[in-house]
């Protein structure tokens, strides 16, 4: 029995290429306990690669983390066998903002120590004691007070294309960093209200409790993440306080918010907020590229890269067809 894929990448675009149904996309996460990891996760993978899904799948004894897509035909399907688990029943589903059915190629399902690397010890600090959910509507009033403080608990990479107005946007790589980052920078204004945000929440369940930990009195934090602010702000015709693009963890890279770009390429300075990964394999840094560099780099975020991929032609070829695969999915 087979309980993990198979197929090259390749194969997996043209087996996406070839299906003639749309695909949604959607994420959520939930901490409850997990008694048999291993076996939950097999039980996972069997129920969702029957219904088609691909997706990338944590599972932990703390809970459970998933980005996906599925068959719109499946959806009905999906939610039926969602609600049937006890661990996940009370999830609560955030579908994508912007969604071409192609943020995925395949379906992974890993058992993980944790369901997010967060680098914290959690026997340092109640992890259950976490901050004041609120609700998007609620989070974007408050957002509006002078009084109060914004943060962004994402890595600067999602914030530099994308975050809210007035926001503090810690200059981080990794999550570890940026708790221990806002704990210092804010040392001196632990009775001031802070509204927390992160993609869709999950990061914000530890940060809040990470904060509290440390004194600060009046921490909140954004339930669902931007994905559900974003969501319900537009449904309501309000103009959202979270401006350009929302990074997301997955073959699009980005959900565009608004018109907004405040990012710039790193390589030639031009605005833009496209997000590419190296093509050169032993590099693959994350970076933003514009078009034109895009093509002048061949998609290497540095002559050093450039000139190691065009040293073996092979590679080369090689590399252009993994970069040409990725234009295929993401302009689909």
């Amino acid at each position: 029995m087979t309980l993990h894929n198979k197929l090259s990448r390749p194969e997996l675009i043209v087996r996406l290429n070839n299906e003639t149904f749309k695909r949604r996309t959607l994420s959520f996460y939930r901490y409850v306990n997990i008694a048999q990891p291993k076996e939950f996760r097999d039980m996972l993978y069997l129920a969702l690669d029957q219904l088609q899904c691909n997706g990338r799948i944590y599972v932990a004894a703390e809970g459970v983390n998933a980005q996906m897509n599925l068959p719109e035909s499946n959806i009905e399907r999906f939610l039926s066998f969602i609600k049937t688990l006890p661990e996940l029943a009370e999830t609560p589903l955030k579908w994508a903002l912007e969604d071409d059915g192609r943020s995925f190629l395949k379906l992974i399902v890993r058992v993980r120590p944790k369901i997010v690397a967060d680098g914290l010890t959690d026997k340092l600090f109640d992890t259950t004691n976490v901050g004041t959910r609120l609700s998007p509507m609620e989070f974007h009033r408050l957002s509006q007070n002078e009084n109060v403080l914004v943060v962004d608990m994402r890595n600067k990479y999602e914030s530099e294309v994308g975050r809210f107005v007035n926001a503090l946007c810690p200059d981080a790589e990794t999550f570890r960093q940026e708790v221990e980052m806002v704990v210092d920078q804010l040392a001196d204004q632990k009775e001031q209200k802070i509204l927390l945000y992160c993609t869709g929440g999950v990061r914000c369940e530890k940060a809040s409790a990470w904060l509290k930990h440390h004194g600060f009195k009046d921490v909140n934090q954004l339930h669902g993440g931007i994905i559900a602010y974003v969501s319900e702000i537009k449904q309501n015709g309000l103009e959202p306080r979270f401006i350009g693009k929302n990074f997301v963890f997955d073959e699009r890279l980005g959900e565009r918010v608004t018109p907004h770009i405040l990012s710039q390429c790193h390589q030639c300075g031009q605005l833009c907020d496209t997000h590419v990964n190296c093509a050169y394999d032993p590099c693959h840094d994350l970076v933003i590229q514009c078009d034109a560099c895009r093509q002048k780099y061949a998609g290497c975020c540095s002559d050093s890269c450039h000139d190691r991929l065009q040293a073996n032609p092979e590679k080369h070829k090689h590399q252009q067809l993994h970069l040409m695969a990725d234009q295929t999915t993401c302009s689909l």
